[in-house]
């Protein structure tokens, strides 16, 4: 049997960003091309200020490029309205932050059921909160939650909606390792077990470990790209 390859998810080309501050330009990012293949993990590596949060926010809907053109399957996100880049990232992105941005006074299941609500489709709370072995804490408050269940509730609820892509930007920088760890295989699972298009951003080249491809992004530029042969799993990664 032969395997038909992946068909590209995003495909970007000659993408800048460009900040006016006061009198002085900021380059975020200076022409970046690359394609991101359905059910990829792609890690997007570099120290702060390489411009890799701009351009998960590019590829997510939340910012547009100063030049160049971003492609989402058949929709040019270069061209989309804010309408558009709303229903976009309502129906087929799913965000995870370094922050939880959890509702304080809701229970894990009902933090994910926001999304849940207001989506085409969504596996339950419950469902969700599964996935990333939460089951046993469905309700209870984040104040009764460590830090690293916190982050899991949010990652449940960014793949409650079951989108196609999950874009997670610096998932355990506020993580020690052993809770680290724990969150990048509930993101791991989820690449393998749905299917789901991930890219995670991240300055620990440890993590590039576990991806498929990992982009190395330094001062705007994408300044190398590699493939791992094999994925290493969470639990194995050396910090």
């Amino acid at each position: 049997m032969v395997l038909m390859p992946a068909e590209p998810v995003f495909q970007l080309k000659d993408v800048t960003k460009v900040y006016k501050m006061g009198e002085v330009d900021v380059h975020a990012l200076r022409g970046i091309t690359l394609d991101i293949l359905a059910g990829e993990f792609v890690v997007l590596l570099g120290p702060s200020g390489s411009g890799k949060s701009t351009l998960l926010n590019i590829i997510g809907g939340l910012d547009t490029p100063t030049s160049g053109h971003v492609q989402y399957r058949d929709h040019d996100l270069t061209a989309a309205s804010e309408t558009e880049l709303t229903e976009y990232r309502r129906h087929h992105v799913g965000f995870v932050f370094q922050f939880y941005n959890l509702i304080p006074s809701l229970t894990a299941r009902e933090n994910v059921a926001l999304v849940t609500d207001i989506v085409r489709e969504p596996m339950t709370p419950e469902e969700a909160l599964e996935l990333v072995d939460l089951t046993p804490r469905l309700d209870h408050f984040p104040a009764q939650l460590s830090g690293g269940e916190q982050q899991r509730v949010a990652i449940a609820r960014a793949i409650a909606k079951r989108p196609e892509v999950l874009l997670c930007d610096e998932p355990t920088g506020a993580l020690d390792l052993a809770t680290g760890i724990v969150v990048l295989e509930a993101i791991a699972r989820v690449n393998k077990e749905l299917g789901t298009t991930t890219a995670v951003i991240t300055h620990n080249s440890a993590v590039a470990d576990m991806a498929d491809r990992v982009f190395s992004l330094a001062d705007g530029n994408i300044v190398s790209e590699h493939r791992n042969a094999t994925r290493i799993e969470p639990s194995a990664l050396k910090w």
